[in-house]
Formats: structure tokens, sequence, C-alpha cells
């Protein structure tokens, strides 16, 4: 409440003795002291009720009034019996730490000023809770946290990309979610803005995951009311937050229909006809796959769908014409510095439609695999950087492509695990090098005899001849296969 609402309970008939144009402080509580210097018992936007019994001199009201002002206190009242009056030593030290003073009349007792400024009080902070809760019941029903800003004040909800979620846009987005992003602790303030900025997520969720709270003002200054004020908006927000994650959860079943090409399941999601383009990604370290997903549905430009298939995110974009994966790049390398040591694979397909889809992210799959390979933190690789092979092998359907790969080296494998002979690392050593005896040797540290002998070990075991151009190119193939998406797509992050 404010003070002027003091002047305004008829049972009080407090009178301003200095301080009008003070009057629109705010009292947080009343406090009764008779103590020369009770700064160490007050918090700040007090109403002090004094007898004046500290007082044994003029310098005492000096004293006394500092004390109340340097603690933040928002007014005095007073009266003394004694005197019968307020002693002008007094008046003039309030006028000087312009401290409002109020006279209490002699037949009113601070019993009864302070039961009805604590009445008031209490009145006031129900009516501060019920419009809170209303505005949280308003937000769980699906309104927005616009009404929750709209009750704190000076507060933004923004995401790691600069996108304003909800308040009034701040004055330079892109500039505080940098400072988000590469601040060494949050909550930080940022000097330049004049703003603090706070996670949503409190160290739960990768950085480029995460939302945040800015709010005006340098967080180390605010009382611990504010600070507080502030953690809960941010649970608030993180409510939001997962409720619009959770509506998203859909999305892993159109990406499963295009990667499996289901033509039906694609037609029910309305996938028909229009062109797309398949995104295929995957984090090294930070962020987690259902941190990723957040991460591209922020950054692609109207995503179809973006879900989590076998720990690698795969959306699907409708074609534009428009440079889709520069676009991600670009996006992704202003995320870069959140990463803390991790890093994005991006994989970007050709445009096709609906019956072709499951092609699409195939190719994304790949193209994903050699992003991952590059040190770059993050790294989009668009359809064209493929070789032809690997394009020829994303069409080809799961279950030849499986058979292949299965008949050529499943001896192989069988040889080396009874045998521990590494078979298949000197075949794919000896294809790398063209079959040269020498070079293989060097690679393995080994005596070119014994290239020999393995290389021969693998011809006896699948029936094949290496001398051959066809059996060269299907040993090649098939161990393509082996590094391919259907053993693992996302992985991790290794080629």
């Amino acid at each position: 409440m404010r003070l002027r609402s003091l002047l305004a309970m008829p049972r009080l008939r407090l009178e301003v003795v200095t301080g009008d144009d003070e009057l629109d402080r705010t009292i947080r509580w009343v406090v009764t002291t008779d103590l020369l210097d009770p700064g160490r018992y007050l918090r700040g936007q007090e109403l002090v009720l004094t007898g004046l019994v500290w007082r044994t001199g003029p310098d005492d009201s000096e004293t006394f009034v500092r004390a109340l002002a340097d603690a933040g206190v928002s007014a005095l009242a007073a009266w003394d019996l004694t005197l019968g009056a307020i002693p002008g030593d007094l008046v003039d030290a309030c006028r000087r730490h312009r401290l409002p003073l109020f006279k209490v009349p002699e037949d009113v007792a601070f019993a009864t000023v302070t039961e009805e400024v604590v009445q008031q009080l209490s009145s006031a902070r129900a009516a501060d809770l019920t419009a809170v809760l209303d505005r949280h019941r308003r937000l769980v029903e699906g309104t927005g946290l616009d009404a929750v800003l709209d009750l704190v004040g000076h507060c933004h909800v923004l995401t790691p990309a600069g996108r304003v979620v909800a308040g009034p846009p701040p004055p330079d987005p892109a500039a505080l979610a940098a400072a988000f992003l590469t601040a060494p602790r949050l909550p930080h303030h940022v000097p330049d803005l004049g703003m603090s900025v706070f996670p949503v997520a409190a160290g739960a969720a990768s950085r480029v995951a995460d939302w945040f709270i800015a709010s005006e003002g340098d967080f180390g200054d605010w009382p611990p009311e504010r600070r507080a004020l502030t953690s809960e908006l941010a649970a608030i927000v993180a409510i939001e937050k997962a409720r619009l994650d959770a509506a998203a959860h859909p999305d892993r079943e159109v990406v499963a229909a295009a990667a499996a090409g289901d033509a039906a399941r694609l037609r029910y999601a309305g996938l028909a006809g229009d062109p797309y383009v398949a995104v295929a990604a995957s984090g090294r370290g930070s962020p987690r796959p259902e941190e990723l997903r957040t991460v591209l549905a922020e950054v692609l430009p109207r995503p179809r769908a973006v879900g989590v298939l076998d720990d690698e995110v795969i959306a699907l974009v409708p074609a534009a014409g428009h440079d889709l994966a520069a676009e991600a790049q670009a996006a992704l390398n202003l995320l870069a510095p959140g990463l803390a040591g991790g890093g994005i694979a991006v994989g970007v397909s050709d445009v096709a439609t609906a019956p072709d889809l499951r092609a699409a992210v195939e190719e994304a799959r790949y193209a994903r695999r050699l992003a991952a390979t590059r040190p770059s933190p993050v790294c989009v690789v668009r359809h064209d950087e493929l070789a032809t092979h690997v394009l020829l092998l994303a069409s080809v359907p799961d279950d030849v492509r499986h058979m292949f790969k299965v008949r050529l080296l499943d001896p192989l494998h069988e040889y080396d695990r009874v045998h521990g002979a590494d078979l298949v690392r000197t075949l794919e050593t000896w294809l790398q090098v063209s079959g040269s005896w020498t070079r293989c040797a060097e690679r393995l540290h080994l005596h070119v005899n014994s290239v020999r002998y393995r290389i021969q070990r693998v011809q006896d075991l699948t029936g094949r001849d290496l001398s051959r151009l066809e059996d060269r190119v299907d040993f090649f193939l098939a161990l393509r296969l082996m590094d391919g998406p259907e053993e693992g797509p996302a992985g991790g992050g290794e080629p």
C-alpha cells in the first residue's frame, strides 16, 4: 500500500508534518520502536511508529532519523505525550533526510495504527495473490505467458535465437541472446543493455535449447523479494515451455512414417503432394536428442514436423525455393557459443514429394554423417556434397540393403569374433589404398605377407575374388552400408 492511503483511514486521523511529495512510497510492514538506533532490526519500506522515548536532546533526532533513512524506511509516525507535540529538531531531521513524517493524534494508540495498516496490507496482498492465481489459471488454460508478465512488469521471455516468446520486444533481442549464451554463469547482468538474464531451466538443459528471462536492472542490486519473484516466474515459464514441447510429440509419428516410406500414413498426416526437404541432425556431447529437436524446431523455417528417431532428429520442411542449408548454418552459428564443448551435425536432402520422402530422409542421414566427420562445432552438409554411390544406397529398400550386407560381411564378422583376425578392418584398409599390399601393410603396421594371408581368408570365407572389379565394388558398398543409417544413424556423431 502507498503512504497516501494512511490519510484515507478515518480511525487514524494522521496528519502529514513533512514529506507531502513522498506519499507514493510503498509500505511493506509496520514497526514500533523506542531504540535510538533501530537500523539492524529494519529491512526497508516500513512505517515506523515511535513515542520518542529515545530522545534525550536535539542531537538524538539526527541519529534516529539517519538510521531510519539508511535502512530504507518509508515513513515515520510520531507523538510525544510528555511534550504534547513533535519536537522541531525531529521535523528538521526528517526534512534533511527526505523521510515523510506523520503526526499521530494523542487519542489514537499505536496499536490501533498497527492494526489498521496490517489489515489493509493483508487485504492488498490477498488481492495480489488472487490476481496471480487467476493469471496462472489463464496460463494453464493456454492463454500464454503475456498475462503473467503483465503482472510482473519489465520482463521478457526469449529463445536463444533471439525470438521474443512473451512480453514486449526488448531493445536488442539478438544482443541479449548472445549474452545469455556466452555468460560465464547465470543469472548474468548485461551492463550495456541495463538488463539481467536468467535461465528458465536453471542448468537442467543445454542453453541452446532453453528459454531465458530478460529483466530490467542489475539483479545484484535487487531485494530478496524480487529475486524470489523472478525464480517463480521462471518456474511458470518452464511449465509453458514443457506444454508446448509435449504438443509436438505427434511429430515423431510423422517422421517415422517418412523414414519408413509409409505412403498411407503420410497421406493421413497431410503430407501427400507437396514438396519437402528432409533434415537430419545429431549432437556431439551437447545438446541431447530431445534438446536438439527443440533447437531445430526453433531455427528451421516453418518445419512441418520435427521428431527424434533412433537418437537422431529428423525434420520435414516445406520446400520454398530458398537455400535451407545456408539458413540452417547461419542460424546454428549464432547458437554455437552456447554449445559448451559440444557440437551439431546436420544433413539436408534434395527436394522430394511424399512417395520419395524415405529416400530423402536417408539422403539427409548420410549427409549428416558426413557433417559429423568435420571438426567444426556446427556443420551443415547439403545433398549435393554426397558421392554418387551414397545417393544410390539411399534409394535401395532397407531389406535389400540388409541382405546384401549380411551375405558379404557376416562370415567375416563371425570369423573375427572367434579368431580376433581383424579381417573386416584389413579388407576396408586394402580397398582404401586401391589394393596396394605395401601401403595396406604400412597403415596396419603388419608384414605384407600377413595382409596377403588375411585377404585370402576373406576370399575363402565369402567365395569372392578380389582381383575382380565387381567383387571389390560389392565389398566397398557393403562396408559403406555398415557405416550407414541402418546401424544407428545418430550414433553420437562418429562417421
